[in-house]
Order: structure tokens, then C-alpha cells, then sequence
């Protein structure tokens, strides 16, 4: 089992950024599936999450920004990230949980069932 997640790196306040995971190992089908970041100092915090029914769940300090999509098809979750801020700096996760809400899963880090490893995000000012 394993999530890998790519796209992250440096980018400009304003600029954008497409953060992909791709699952293995399993079918993500049945699964929630987010992404989670976490910046130096501070906790995990859950940014973006869909259900297995594509319901969505965005933390407050992203909505407008970043969209969450997926593809079962292709067993990825996507996250655009647009109007990127230096505080959207961190390390990015992509993480999920079998047959949970997008909210649960985005709320409780300490639920997920599997992580992937990190990708670094950027934003300079």
C-alpha cells in the first residue's frame, strides 16, 4: 500500500501549483482521500478532503484557492492550488481513510489509515 505524492516546489506569491497522489496497492474507490500540511512549528492541519462520494471539505483559510479533485480511474487525488500565499508554505500530505466523510477525515489526522510521504511547498513573497 502506498501514496505518492509529486508536485510540489518553489512558486511566487499569486502563482500556482498542481499537488497530485497516487495511490497503489489498493482501489481507492470506498475511501476518503485529502491532503493534510504541515508547516515548521506548527501541528498536521487537514486542507482539502473528498469523499468516496465527492463530497468536499475545505479548511477556511484555502476555500476560493485550492480545489480538490479525484480520479478513480486513475486511483489520484488532485489538489490545485491558485492565489498561492507565503503561508501556504509547508510540507504537503496526501492521506485517507476507508468509507470516512470529508470532513472526518480532514478533522481527524489521528483516523487516517494510510499516509504518503510529504511533498514541500513554497511560496515566496
Amino acid at each position: 500500500v502506498q501514496l505518492q505524492a509529486s508536485g510540489g516546489g518553489l512558486v511566487q506569491s499569486g502563482g500556482s501549483l498542481r499537488l497530485s497522489c497516487a495511490a497503489s496497492g489498493f482501489d481507492l474507490e470506498g475511501y476518503a482521500i485529502g491532503w493534510f500540511r504541515q508547516a515548521p512549528g506548527k501541528e498536521r492541519e487537514g486542507v482539502a478532503c473528498i469523499s468516496d462520494r465527492e463530497t468536499l471539505f475545505y479548511t477556511s483559510a484555502v476555500k476560493g484557492r485550492f480545489t480538490i479533485s479525484r480520479d478513480n480511474s486513475k486511483n489520484t487525488v488532485y489538489l490545485q492550488m491558485d492565489s498561492l500565499k507565503p503561508e501556504d508554505t509547508a510540507v504537503y500530505y496526501c492521506a485517507t481513510r476507508l468509507g470516512a466523510s470529508s470532513h472526518v477525515l480532514c478533522r481527524r489526522a489521528s483516523s487516517v489509515d494510510y499516509w504518503g510521504q510529504g511533498t514541500l511547498v513554497t511560496v515566496s513573497s
